[in-house]
C-alpha cells in the first residue's frame, strides 16, 4: 500500500511537472529604464551683422535694436524683480556735445527706470548685439536694485570713515573729509560686484530679446581695461568676458532662462 502510494504521488508529481513544462509561464523581465535624454542645448542667435562706424548706422541700429529690446527689458524686469520695482523703462539718448562715452541706469522722479546713452557710445558700437548687450546691462542694474543698494553702501561707509576720524580727534573738517572718501571708496568697493552681477543678468536680458551677448561684449575690446585695482569702479576685462560666457552657458543648458 505504501509503495502503491508512493508510485501514485510519483506519478502525479512527474505529471504535473510535464504539464508545466508544455506550457510554461514566462517571467517579465524588469523594465529597461531609459536614461533620460540630455536637454538639447539652446543655440546662440546668429552674431548681428557689422556695420560702419559712422553715426548714421549707429543711430539706425539703436532704433531697431530699442523697439525690440524695451518689451524683452519689461518682460524680464517683471518675471525677475524681487519686490515691486517699476518696470516701465524708457530709454533715452543724451545729446549733449562733447559727452564721454557712457551709459547709465537711474529712476525720475516718479519711479520710471531711465537708460541713457550718449551719441558718443552709440557711435562707438559697431553692431546690434553691441547696444542690445549695453541696454540689458544698464537694465539689469534696476532690476537688482542696485541704485537704492549703492547708495546704501555709500552712507555706511561715509559714516563709518567719520565715525574713526571724530574718535581719533578730527576736527569738522576733517570728519567731512573721512565721510567723503567713505562714500567714494564704499560706492567703488561695491560697484564691482554690481557690475558683475549686471553683465550677468543683462546677458541673459539680450540672449532672451535674440541677440548674441558675446559678440556684444566685444565692445570691451575697444573700452580701457581698468584691470583689478583696490579702488577700480568696474571689473577687469577677462572677468567681464568671463561672466558673460558663463550667463550663456547657464541658458544655453538649461540652467536659467
Amino acid at each position: 500500500m505504501d509503495r502503491l502510494f508512493t508510485s501514485r504521488r510519483t506519478a502525479a508529481v512527474t505529471a504535473v511537472l510535464l504539464t508545466l513544462a508544455g506550457c510554461a509561464v514566462p517571467v517579465e523581465s524588469p523594465p529597461v529604464v531609459q536614461a533620460p535624454a540630455p536637454a538639447p542645448v539652446r543655440p546662440l542667435p546668429a552674431a548681428s551683422a557689422p556695420y560702419d562706424a559712422t553715426p548714421s548706422n549707429a543711430a539706425r541700429t539703436f532704433v531697431q535694436v530699442m523697439r525690440r529690446m524695451e518689451p524683452a527689458v519689461e518682460r524680464e524686469c517683471i518675471n525677475r524683480r524681487t519686490r515691486p520695482i517699476n518696470c516701465d523703462f524708457a530709454f533715452i539718448v543724451d545729446d549733449r556735445p562733447g559727452l564721454e562715452p557712457n551709459a547709465f541706469q537711474t529712476v525720475d522722479k516718479t519711479g520710471r527706470p531711465i537708460v541713457g546713452f550718449t551719441l558718443s557710445l552709440i557711435a562707438q558700437t559697431r553692431s546690434a548685439d553691441e547696444i542690445a548687450f549695453v541696454a540689458g546691462h544698464e537694465a539689469a542694474h534696476h532690476i537688482l536694485n542696485h541704485l537704492d543698494r549703492k547708495s546704501g553702501a555709500a552712507t555706511t561707509a561715509s559714516v563709518v570713515l567719520g565715525t574713526i576720524a571724530s574718535a581719533y580727534g578730527g576736527d569738522g573738517s576733517a570728519v567731512a573729509r573721512a565721510q567723503e572718501i567713505g562714500a567714494s571708496v564704499g560706492a567703488r568697493y561695491y560697484s564691482r560686484d554690481w557690475e558683475l552681477e549686471a553683465d550677468y543678468l543683462g546677458s541673459i536680458i539680450a540672449l532672451n530679446a535674440d541677440y548674441d551677448p558675446i559678440n556684444g561684449s566685444r565692445l570691451f575690446e575697444r573700452i580701457p581695461d581698468p584691470g583689478n585695482h583696490i579702488l577700480g569702479t568696474h571689473p577687469s576685462r577677462a572677468q567681464r568676458l568671463a561672466q558673460v560666457r558663463r550667463a550663456v552657458s547657464d541658458v544655453q543648458a538649461g540652467r536659467i532662462r
